[in-house]
């Protein structure tokens, strides 16, 4: 007799509760022993030793909390991977709709972005001289090359994210049927910005190639710091869209909070302008990781592992988001249907 089909998560779905915080539970360990024994004989020791101490904070509270919350957590993930099929024929659906009956079609996907990175070139590079600023601070880019590398990613940061949070009430008729999965419609969203995404960044590597910036070894870590950001806007949608349904108004908030973290973001401008005291502030912000790692990828000549605790901390963050997320979006669903 065959052997019967089955379409699960492997290694997570199928693992007894015990062995998958085993396995957690050794990863945060030997995670913890790599953090406590990386050291930088070229940075404030005392700096460091304070690093060292919040990233171990950090772990020992996931820790905490995936022992208290397994299970539920683990419902997100396998829904996700159960229906990967359908989330891919809807997510390429999605994108064709969004500029059906138009004549450019897709065209007008980078025209705006396209129009916005030009705007921002004039006014601060040809009117304010930013790039005389910019090369006073150690950066000698051309400054189109440095603002089309940080618009990049929050473009698709920001489209990701405002069509996310609205997924619930644009397909409100798909969260009304009992059986449909309703926890692919955010990743739908994502998806489909993610198409826009890929358009855009050939147009980055292609204004890159023109100041003789050409593709080398590092430009392959644009795929990593594309996940990055791809599970980072994918955990914030599942808390805000299933927040908006009952909160109509974040959509108006998440705009003006958009429009703030453009300017807090080091994207118009470069980190190394502020006083030491400062940046790290800035970089408490983890889109700062993912637009300085797309700089570094078109012009860099760095590893993004070679920023030991920025990966670090960037990755215990998403993680928390994830779960904060998934928690938040499996105890409001069973209300969904009835506020829709």
């Amino acid at each position: 007799m065959a052997k019967e089909k089955t379409d699960k998560l492997p290694f997570i779905s199928e693992l007894p509760k015990q062995v998958g915080l085993g396995i957690y539970y050794g990863l945060a360990v030997v995670l913890m022993l790599i953090v406590v024994l990386h050291s930088n004989q070229l940075a404030d020791q005392h700096t460091e030793l304070l690093k060292k101490i919040c990233a171990c904070i950090l772990i020992v509270m996931s820790m905490i909390l995936v022992t208290a919350w397994y299970d539920k957590l683990m419902v997100l993930p396998v829904e996700l991977f159960n229906s990967r099929r359908l989330i891919w024929r809807l997510a390429v659906n999605d994108f064709k709709k969004r500029y059906a009956g138009s004549y450019m079609g897709v065209v007008w996907a980078l025209v705006q972005p396209v129009v916005t990175v030009l705007m921002y070139w004039f006014v601060f590079d040809r009117i304010f001289h930013t790039r005389s600023q910019m090369v006073a601070g150690g950066i000698d880019v051309p400054y189109v090359l440095f603002l089309t590398s940080g618009l990049v990613p929050w473009f698709f940061f920001n489209e990701a994210l405002m069509n996310g949070t609205t997924s619930l009430l644009e397909y409100n008729y798909l969260v009304k049927k009992v059986l449909f999965k309703i926890s692919i419609l955010p990743l739908i969203k994502v998806i489909a910005a993610l198409f826009i995404h890929i358009f855009f960044a050939v147009v980055m590597l292609v204004v890159a190639c023109m100041y003789g910036y050409y593709p080398t070894i590092y430009t392959t870590q644009i795929f990593y710091y594309a996940i990055c950001e791809f599970i980072l806007v994918l955990s914030v949608c599942y808390t805000t869209c299933a927040v908006v349904v009952f909160f109509r108004d974040l959509t108006q908030i998440l705009a003006i909070v958009l429009q703030v973290g453009q300017w807090a973001t080091p994207i118009l401008w470069d980190i190394n302008m502020l006083p030491d005291n400062l940046k790290w502030i800035i970089k408490l912000n983890p889109m700062t990781y993912v637009v300085n790692g797309y700089r570094n990828a078109v012009y860099g000549d760095e590893w993004f592992f070679e920023h030991f605790y920025s990966s670090t901390y960037f990755w215990i963050v998403v993680v928390a988001l994830f779960c904060i997320g998934s928690l938040i979006f499996k105890r409001s669903k069973t209300h969904f249907a009835d506020v829709l």
